[in-house]
């Protein structure tokens, strides 16, 4: 028969041993689950910076801009590139399609208005880049600019954060290879 104090001791000693040893496994653990998040996380990253990449391939097709044709454009209505509302939630964009008939005859007459060609597009922030490079080359009159303002419609409390949405576009369209003029918003 074993003595009380010695089993107690040997109980002791046998929990000592053992204690680490499911530590250190549950140290692997977390170990080896960090390390599969954060491979996950690098794949993620990559997939991310590939499409950045095609997408600004794309748009690289478009040419440079051309600052003399549109210098002089003061008027929202007379931009004839994309041109981009801010609003709180939502983006407007707005784009002029290229007449598909070549001919002149007619050419914004009833016939063939140019207000037909005018097409305007509600998008979330997240498919900006998305709905750029679908737009067809002929939307891009002066080359690879776009016009940014502030939405003439939101409301005052709502300025700081269509301030912020206006400054994530023009990163966003400036990562895409884009130039940016940026429209006062009208008050």
């Amino acid at each position: 028969m074993i003595p009380r104090a010695s089993l107690c001791v040997r109980i002791g000693l046998t929990l000592l041993l053992t204690a680490p040893l499911a530590a250190c496994h549950k140290g692997e653990q977390a170990v080896a689950s960090a390390a599969q998040g954060a491979v996950a996380a690098e794949h993620k990253a990559q997939a991310a910076a590939s499409e950045i990449d095609r997408q600004r391939a794309s748009l690289a097709l478009i040419p440079l801009p051309t600052k003399s044709m549109y210098v002089d454009v003061r008027e929202p209505g007379a931009w004839a590139n994309p041109f981009l509302s801010v609003d709180a939630e939502m983006l407007n964009l707005r784009v002029f399609l290229t007449d598909a008939n070549p001919s002149t005859l007619g050419q914004g007459t009833l016939l063939r208005p140019d207000a037909a060609r005018r097409q305007e597009i509600q998008l979330r922030p997240g498919d900006l880049p998305e709905a750029l490079v679908a737009l067809p080359s002929g939307a891009w009159r002066y080359g690879r600019v776009i016009a940014v303002a502030e939405s003439p419609l939101a409301s005052k409390k709502d300025r700081p954060k269509v301030r912020r949405n206006v400054e994530a576009a023009i990163q966003k369209l400036n990562d895409l290879g884009l130039v940016v003029e940026e429209w006062p918003a009208p008050r």
